[in-house]
């Protein structure tokens, strides 16, 4: 597979097809950054943004329990119901509209599973470097309401670790301006549905771009129900 970076001034453009591939039959995911047997070095993260995964699980099946310490963990569901439990005593479902944030700490033992035998789930797997090392575990969960973020971004992650997650779903032509939080942060935008134009960069579906030394940038989106993920970072 060729991996296809485009490099422009305080920008970095990662286009869907360049991401890492992994089908292990009962999970297909893609990964932004170099995971697992998936290794670019030009891909590390960006900033503290460690891991993206685009999952797809099938019906029925899922991740076994399994650790993680000292690392912030987010679960995203785009399609479907998610089983979770964990170590902290959790079980919960986490579907469309809801954001798992979970803060690994000292170290947690946790797993995934697809509830539904006759359909997948898709949910971006997302793990963020933390400020602080070996915290208290904790386990947090919220159901947003989708409406929030017609034509406007959403804040779904608190900033506790210095980051800010939004979503946005836009018409097509609707316009918006993000303004970075705090000096020195840089953003990675991802594309869930159709096209965006931001700083004169055209993204389609699942392309990513990287952003920083700025203090705001325009998002524009090129077609009806176009959807994106904007996540500030600290870049060291």
């Amino acid at each position: 597979m060729q991996y296809k970076i485009n490099y422009m001034a305080n920008s970095v453009l990662h286009k869907a097809n360049s991401r890492g591939e992994a089908n292990h039959g009962w999970l297909h995911s893609f990964h932004s950054f170099s995971f697992a047997d998936y290794y670019n070095k030009e891909r590390m993260s960006f900033g503290v943004l460690r891991v993206l995964n685009d999952d797809t699980v099938k019906g029925g099946m899922g991740f076994g329990t399994h650790p993680h310490d000292n690392m912030e963990i987010i679960s995203i569901p785009l399609e479907g119901d998610l089983e979770h439990k964990d170590s902290m005593g959790n079980v919960t479902v986490i579907k469309n509209g809801d954001v798992q944030v979970m803060s690994a700490g000292t170290g947690i033992y946790h797993s995934e599973y697809n509830k539904n035998k006759e359909e997948t789930v898709k949910f971006l797997q997302i793990w963020v470097f933390p400020n602080k090392r070996n915290v208290t575990p904790r386990y947090d969960q919220i159901t947003l309401n989708p409406a929030d973020r017609k034509n406007k971004l959403q804040q779904i992650l608190s900033p506790d670790q210095d980051a800010w997650f939004h979503l946005g779903t836009y018409d097509k032509e609707a316009k918006d301006t993000y303004t970075i939080k705090k000096a020195g942060n840089g953003v990675y935008a991802f594309v869930l549905k159709g096209e965006f134009l931001i700083n004169n960069t055209k993204l389609e579906q699942r392309d990513g771009l990287g952003l920083w030394d700025l203090d705001s940038f325009e998002i524009a989106a090129q077609t009806d129900n176009a959807e994106i993920l904007l996540m500030e970072v600290p870049m060291k």
